[in-house]
């Protein structure tokens, strides 16, 4: 019999407290949508049994000197969607909370949890666990955005050389299999590119193929960036 990982069974009932539906459920996380409907109808039953619990008998009346207390108010998605109780916990507030933009800063910098916790009791008065900071910090990279670098370039500044080997080819002459050589030149700030496949590679084929590349733009570039691994010296 498969048993469910318990991270993935906090992750189905998080996501049905946001409403989601059990087709698109199955299809972030994988799990079976038997198992999801399963998972649904245990939520429902808890939830009912703890609002039976805390409805009073009719007739009944509390021991003398007890009250009951006020019901927690329900907790509640962005969209106003209600989270069962059982899930409501895991949006409780973090012990990390009060130093999450230092925590923040040093997931970037790629510090692990430990070196994050042991830096949090030495210098920040940090008492609770170790392991609220490792929940803390794998929630921050679940999160955190995959980082790009956008390069920005001037017309005419700069273009980029590919010079590689292409798949086996029918050779038009011979009527054999070999591989061509191919040349791309692209220029980085308008993207244009020149295209050429060469059957011979030689440092004066090399520098043919930058000739013609420029004089099919007319002009040639400040910088030249080659990506390639030659086959010969240049």
């Amino acid at each position: 019999m498969n048993v469910l990982k318990p991270y993935l069974e906090n992750t189905v009932k998080t996501l049905l407290g946001k409403g989601l539906q059990q087709r698109e459920i199955n299809r972030k996380t994988g799990v079976d949508r038997k198992t999801i409907r399963k998972i649904r109808r245990q939520l429902a039953a808890a939830m009912t049994v703890e609002s039976n619990s805390s409805t009073p008998a009719t007739g009944s009346e509390p021991p003398s000197g007890a009250e009951n207390p006020p019901p927690w108010p329900p907790v509640v998605t962005a969209a106003g969607v209600p989270i069962p109780p059982p899930v409501a916990a895991a949006y409780a507030r973090s012990a990390c909370e009060g130093h999450r933009e230092w925590i923040e800063a040093q997931v970037r910098l790629g510090r692990n949890a430990m070196a994050i916790y042991q830096e949090l009791v030495d210098t920040r008065g940090f008492t609770f666990a170790y392991n609220s900071v490792k929940r803390f910090c794998r929630g921050l990279r679940q999160r955190e955005p995959e980082q790009f670098d956008r390069l920005e370039f001037l017309p005419g500044e700069e273009c980029q050389v590919d010079y590689g080997e292409g798949a086996l080819t029918l050779h038009p002459k011979s009527g054999k299999y070999r591989r061509p050589r191919l040349f791309i030149m692209t220029l980085r700030y308008s993207r244009r590119s020149f295209r050429k496949t060469v059957w011979k590679s030689s440092s004066e084929a090399w520098a043919r193929l930058h000739e013609e590349a420029f004089h099919y733009f007319k002009g040639t570039t400040c910088y030249v960036v080659l990506d390639f691994v030659p086959r010969y010296k240049i």
